[in-house]
């Protein structure tokens, strides 16, 4: 019986370790396929990777959880970046973007670097583009830091502590840390290419995934331990952040204007978008048929709807 526990030990051990080696082989075979596409700033304590192209007045565009910029790359910002200059970024701990151990993941951390960057570049009060978790990092930073923000364009936000995890992210809700290495280390990677088809239909449904999403849309770079750390220390930390934020959105004096897909099967928009607006004066809400994915599946209409927002913003400052 002992030599038998020590061989399933062992074999459990191996295991592990051959696990942990397919991972790190593939993390370094993503990153040497799809390099960094922009620059890196130290801002706030944390390396940002920022890409910043166009003129005019200014975008700044924030991801949601487990994406990075391209999401927006896909197709909005070729268009957008003729008539503004916009600036993308990869959130702290995501894309190619750092957070070292001991910078907390909580949204005004992150809202707080955003404002430093949006400082070091010299953008005079941008309008900022956040979809889904990047919306909530957006209002964060509209509130807590307002002089920094001319105008909100949420697409598809998360703006009230959800009763639940969406089912595409609950791998991601480990409590326990150094459970959560150990998963990220060894099983996140191939167990994530394993259920990678549900899980896009889930985030992208009822619109169907594109077929170049993965590399285009930059969807390989979620397959990497470090991306499964960063976003599953983004989605615990909401709890602590979410009731506190919802407290406040009556004290926004500042455009906002929501674009939610009716079928958006990650947030509800009655619950995300309706209750927002309902909040917020003079917010504007606006549906359309799709899905959660709207900057990748719809980038036309998102560009529309970030032009209303920058128009509303100029109009104020003029």
């Amino acid at each position: 019986m002992i030599s038998f526990l020590l061989y399933l030990v062992g074999g459990i051990a191996l295991l592990l370790v051959l696990l942990a080696l397919f991972s790190r082989r593939t993390a370094r075979r993503i990153e040497a396929f799809m390099p960094p596409a922009g620059r890196f700033l130290e801002v706030d304590g944390v390396r940002l990777h920022v890409r910043d192209e166009g003129q005019g007045p200014a975008l700044v565009m924030i991801h949601g959880l487990g994406g990075q910029m391209a999401h927006f790359n896909y197709g909005a910002v070729a268009e957008l970046s003729q008539r503004y200059r916009v600036v993308t970024i990869d959130r702290p701990g995501s894309g190619y973007s750092t957070r070292p151990d001991g910078v907390p993941a909580d949204l005004s951390t992150q809202a707080r670097a955003i404002a430093a960057l949006i400082r070091k570049l010299g953008l005079e009060r941008p309008t900022v583009v956040g979809h889904s978790l990047g919306g909530a990092t957006a209002l964060t930073l509209a509130l807590e830091h307002p002089q920094q923000v001319g105008a909100l364009a949420l697409v598809a936000p998360l703006s009230h502590a959800p009763e639940g995890v969406p089912p595409a992210f609950r791998a991601l809700n480990i409590q326990n840390a150094p459970l959560r290495r150990l998963f990220a280390a060894t099983l996140a990677v191939p167990l994530s290419i394993l259920a990678s088809k549900g899980v896009l239909a889930q985030v992208f449904g009822p619109e169907a995934v594109p077929r170049d999403f993965p590399t285009r849309g930059g969807g390989l770079l979620s397959l990497r331990p470090q991306q499964f750390l960063a976003s599953s220390a983004d989605l615990l930390a909401l709890a602590g952040h979410m009731p506190q934020l919802e407290q406040r959105y009556r004290e926004l004096r500042l455009p906002v204007h929501i674009l939610f897909g009716r079928d958006d099967r990650i947030l509800d928009w009655r619950a995300n978008g309706q209750a927002l607006a309902d909040k917020v004066p003079g917010a504007r809400l606006e549906l359309v048929e799709g899905g959660h994915m709207l900057p990748v599946t719809q980038p036309d209409i998102m560009a529309r709807f970030i032009d209303e927002a920058a128009a509303t913003r100029l109009a104020l400052a003029g």
